[in-house]
Parts: C-alpha cells; structure tokens; sequence
C-alpha cells in the first residue's frame, strides 16, 4: 500500500523506537478493512520491533491499537489514518515505542502526574488540518500515562455513531463518554483543561517574569515576525500567544505566499514556532490579554492576562488577528457546530449527501461552495450583496456544478434547528422584501473576519470596524504601543502583509527604545 520512497523514510523513522510493540487490528471482509490490513503489514515489515496481530476484538471495525509488548492498547485508531492523519500514526507508534516527546519537561512531567482514568475518543475526518494536533496530543498523552486510553474516530466510516453521539463538526472530543472539546485543541491545552490547577501555576509563575524590553501579543505571522525581528536586535523578547499561529492554523492551502508555491495552515504555523524558537524569545502559550494598561511613571506598558497575571514591557506590539465574523442572527449560536460551521475543509465530510448553505459570495465562500458540491447533494450560496465578489475564474467554476444555486441580494435572516441540530434557514429576498425559506441540514459561515480588539475599546484609537488605528511605522494612539497584521488598519489581510507589518512594528519599538531617555533604557 505504501511507495517505497515511504517505507524507505519509516524504517529511518523506527530506529528511533526504544521498546518492541504490537499493532491489534480488528478486521472485516470490507474494502476499508482490507486497505488497513495492507496498511499495518507494510508499516510492521519496516521494523524488527513492530509486530502484528489480526486477532484483535474491537466492536468498532476495522480497527487497530497501538501498545508496548505485554500491554493492553492505549492508543487506537478507528479508521485508516491516511491524508492528514498519517504523521499521527508515525508519532503514536515512536511515542508507545518510548521515542522521547518534543514537549517541555514540565508538560511531560504534568502529564505523568496526572490522577484519575481517562478514555478519550476524537471523532476526526481525513480533510480536517485541525484534527491531527488533537489525536496527537492525545495519542501522546496516553503513550506517557497508564491511566489514560485514547482511540481517534475517522467520522465517515462509522457514521450511525456520529449520528447517535450528534457530532456535527470535528474534530470532537470525548471524555468518559461526555462532550469535552470541540475544534483543534494542543497538548498543553488538554493538560490545562483537565489539571484544575494549572491556571493558578501559570499565573503565579508569570507574574516572576521581569518586564520585557518588547512584549508581542499574538502569535500568528504579524507576532512571530515581530518577535524574531526584535529579538534579532538582542532585547529582550517575550510573546503571549493564545494559540500560536492563530488564524493561519485553520487555513487549507495558500498559494500566494511569495516563494512558496503551495503550503498548508498547519505547516506554515509550525515553521513560524521554530523559527521564533530559534532565539531568546520567551514564548507564553495559552494565555489570553485581557486589559492593556498605559505606561505610567515607571514607563513601563502593562499587558493583564485572563488568569490575573500582569506583564509588563517598555514597548508592547500587538498582534491578536482576527476570527470569523459571525451572521449575528438568531439560531446562530445555538445551532454552533450542531450544523452552523465555519471550516468547510473540516466539517465538509459530515455532511456528506446532505443539503447545506455557503453563507457569503466572496473568494472564501465561493470556494467553500465549490468544494462542498463534491461532497454535499445540494449547495445554496447566499451573498447578501446584488453580486458576487469573488474572482472571476472562482465564479465560473461555480455555476458550471449542477447540485449549486446562487442567491444573490439575499440576506439571512434566522437560523431555524430542532433543538439539536439545524434544519433550515430563513432569508429575506433584498429587492423585493418577500421571505423565503430553506430546507437543509448544515450552514457554513464564510463572510469575512472580525478583529480581536474588545479587550482594547477605551484604551487607544479604534476604527469604527474595531481595528486598531496605526500609522505608517505601527505606531497606535498610546507611546511605546505598536500594532500590526489582521487587527489594525492596515489594507488587504495577507499572510505576507501581516509579516510586513510584524517586521516594521518590531523595527519602530526598537526606533522608540533607543530614542528614550537614558534612565528608562536602563531600568
């Protein structure tokens, strides 16, 4: 099943396996059944330490667990782990054969620590870049301790299962048989979601930190090319990141990254974290700001975090991007991942031979559109403006499908469910006032995106879309705070403009610290 150029890289890949382990696989007479078997007898016939058995007694099937020699599984997998998945299948088997985790000590040893027994299960679909940072923290999570079991769920080949367990999105987490998590969700994540202290370390333990000479937050491309630009100046750095890489994490395929014909979200966010990792730069992953506080006498610009910590800086750049923008109708949020979605990529496969809506006729949602028909039975795009706005080519490959109708002028007015999942949407006709309604079972909400700024309103100069008002060199309305990327005034949101602006935000807090006064440098 696998080329040779792969099986030549997993036989490098497994002399890294430390402990002998054993891959059971449960198996039917079916198509899918057949594939994993070839699957696992190709991966095991690349390592000595890699052995198999068709004997195992799963209720799912095809099904196979991963574990050391003597033990019962703790890692599983319910579905062939191809496409995005298959780097999950690779570290699950180096992590349960005892190949050292890249994570931090103090994760690792928090994980080990853990008391209580754990059975997770993820629900994932082999489209979704968000899935695999869940099935391997989780895989890895198990591989570190006894107590915790977990099998990732491929949601198209069992799907009387997500139909009964009402999973309408993914990746969907499981916990004990109860809702745990929903959406992409990393190690340290999982680790401060289920250690109930953790929000008290991780404040006490910032609230040590001396202040920075620059404090970035935000860690999407504006953030890392601010931090690796400052930090290349040899001041010191320091990044608050909700999640690093932020909205570049949920972005499919770029194309237009200069130099770069093609690479994913994902991949893209990952090179940001190694290259930002590469210097001194004291990175703070999982915190959320929520107060900037204006310097004072002691010249210092404060930065308070969700879980009480203050930071403090002599110049602060920010960078917090932006999220989707939501329709703001009733039924929106109560119907949120029961059929309203905002990853076409991801919930896509869920709603395979079902009805959806594409909410917005801009690029993003035309090519949400587009890529739905070949999944979906029917396509209804709705673009509240008297024409679509997307490119040309996008629009002509749109109306060329046959399962796709395009409304334009129309604007949605409610999000109708029955009280588990949705059922329709209603819209009202914009040159005729008439209201009409449609009957389908998933809306994805591809309209634009909304600046992370709530936490800023009355502290520095807004526009009246929320994003933060800069000038030429990133300057914003208060001394020693700059801004850049997705969240300020800045045209056209890029990748490669939001790394611009990181770059010339991270040159003007340098401008501004060497130009101040000689006893606050020296503080």
């Amino acid at each position: 099943m696998l080329d040779d150029a792969i099986k030549s890289q997993l036989r490098a890949y497994f002399e890294r396996i430390v402990s002998p382990i054993t891959l059971t696989a449960t198996l039917g007479a079916d198509e899918k059944s057949q594939e994993m078997k070839a699957l696992l007898e190709d991966v095991a016939a690349q390592s000595d330490k890699i052995s198999l058995k068709l004997d195992g007694g799963d209720p799912r099937v095809p099904s196979f667990g991963i574990a050391r020699d003597g033990e019962a599984p703790r890692a599983s997998f319910a579905g062939l782990p191809m496409g995005h998945e298959f780097n999950s299948l690779i570290l699950a088997l180096l992590h349960v054969g005892g190949y050292a985790a890249k994570e931090s000590p103090e994760a690792i040893e928090q994980a080990k620590g853990l008391s209580g027994d754990f059975v997770f299960e993820t629900f994932f679909s082999l489209s979704c870049q968000n899935c695999p940072d869940v099935v391997q923290a989780l895989n890895l999570l198990a591989a570190l301790n006894p107590r915790v079991k977990h099998v990732a769920i491929d949601g198209a080949l069992f799907p009387a299962e997500v139909e009964s367990r009402k999973v309408m999105a993914v990746p969907a987490i499981f916990l004990n048989g109860e809702p745990f998590g929903q959406g992409r969700m990393g190690f340290e994540e999982i680790l401060a979601k289920l250690d109930v202290n953790a929000g008290a370390k991780a404040a006490e333990k910032l609230a040590d930190k001396k202040p920075f000479d620059v404090l970035v937050v935000g860690g999407g491309p504006a953030g890392a090319a601010a931090a690796i630009y400052a930090a290349r100046k040899g001041i010191a750095t320091g990044v608050i990141a909700e999640r690093f890489g932020g909205q570049v994490l949920d972005t499919m395929s770029i194309e237009n990254f200069i130099s770069v014909p093609h690479t994913e979200g994902p991949k893209l966010a990952a090179a940001l974290e190694q290259h930002v990792k590469a210097y001194e730069v004291d990175v703070m992953n999982l915190q959320k700001a929520s107060k900037l506080i204006p310097a004072g006498a002691d010249g210092f610009v404060g930065v308070q975090l969700e879980n009480g910590a203050t930071l403090t800086a002599k110049t602060v750049i920010l960078s917090t991007g932006a999220r989707w923008r939501s329709m703001n109708v009733p039924g929106e949020q109560d119907y949120r991942n029961k059929g309203v979605a905002y990853c076409p990529h991801c919930d896509g496969p869920l709603f395979k031979g079902k009805r959806v809506a594409v909410i917005g006729g801009g690029n993003s949602g035309v090519e949400a559109a587009i890529d739905l028909a070949g999944i979906v039975s029917h396509v209804t795009l709705i673009e509240f403006d008297a024409q679509l706005r997307a490119d040309a080519v996008l629009q002509a490959k749109l109306r060329s499908l046959k399962n796709v109708d395009v409304l334009v002028s129309a604007q949605t007015t409610e999000v109708h469910g029955d009280g588990e999942k949705v059922v329709g949407l209603s819209y009202k006709d914009r040159k005729t006032g008439a209201a009409h309604t449609l009957d389908l079972e998933g809306i994805f909400v591809q309209i634009g995106l909304v600046p992370n700024t709530e936490w800023l309103k009355g502290t520095l100069a807004l526009s009246p879309r929320g994003e933060v008002e800069v000038d030429a060199r990133g300057a914003t309305s208060l001394p020693g705070v700059f801004a850049a990327g997705d969240c300020t005034t800045t045209p056209y949101k890029q990748i490669i403009i939001a790394m611009g602006d990181g770059a010339k935000s991270a040159l003007s807090a340098f401008d501004h610290l060497i130009r101040m006064a000689p006893e606050a440098v020296a503080a």
